[in-house]
């Protein structure tokens, strides 16, 4: 995986917070070219980039490979345990209830999303999930964020594209 920074000078004053989820964008563009729902998320500490994950349900035929969880799980790997306290995911969609109780349980700092989930999100069915010292930031990038997945179902749904009987 290779290892990205954050860098103020380089940034030209650039919004840390944009910087992070373009990097989620990114993922995401990798799971939409993959077939997969094109969701992404990247984990960062100290400034750095420490995990990275898109989905992948499809390709690993497992309903619980969401982006955040390949990210929690890579994460939790780098830094030999289990707890994120000092990290911040950037996902490009909100979290659904799930990955809310993982990053729940990860004690995870700070998260940060870009398009809300309105149908799956966890803000509407478990606000509670996460640790109670978790901040959460919405609609950063939200509109690019958007974009990706309504482009995705759009592209599913066309006639061109029938689906598979």
């Amino acid at each position: 995986m290779p290892i990205s920074y954050y860098n103020e000078n380089d940034s030209k004053g650039a919004n840390p917070d944009n910087y992070f989820m373009k990097q989620a964008l990114v993922e995401a563009q990798k799971a939409g070219e993959r077939d997969e729902v094109p969701v992404g998320a990247v984990i960062v500490c100290q400034g750095r980039i420490i995990a990275r994950g898109h989905n992948l349900t499809e390709t690993l035929t497992d309903v619980t490979a969401h982006a955040e969880m390949q990210a929690i799980t890579a994460a939790a790997q780098f830094l030999g345990g289990k707890y994120l306290t000092d990290c911040s995911l950037y996902v490009t969609v909100e979290p659904c209830v799930m990955c809310a109780g993982a990053l729940g349980w990860s004690q995870i700092s700070r998260i940060v999303y870009g398009a809300a989930d309105e149908k799956r999100g966890f803000t509407r069915f478990a606000p509670a999930a996460l640790h109670p010292k978790t901040e959460v930031v919405s609609g950063v990038l939200e509109e690019e964020c958007s974009k990706i997945v309504k482009e995705f179902f759009k592209k599913k749904r066309s006639p061109l594209n029938p689906p598979l009987a």
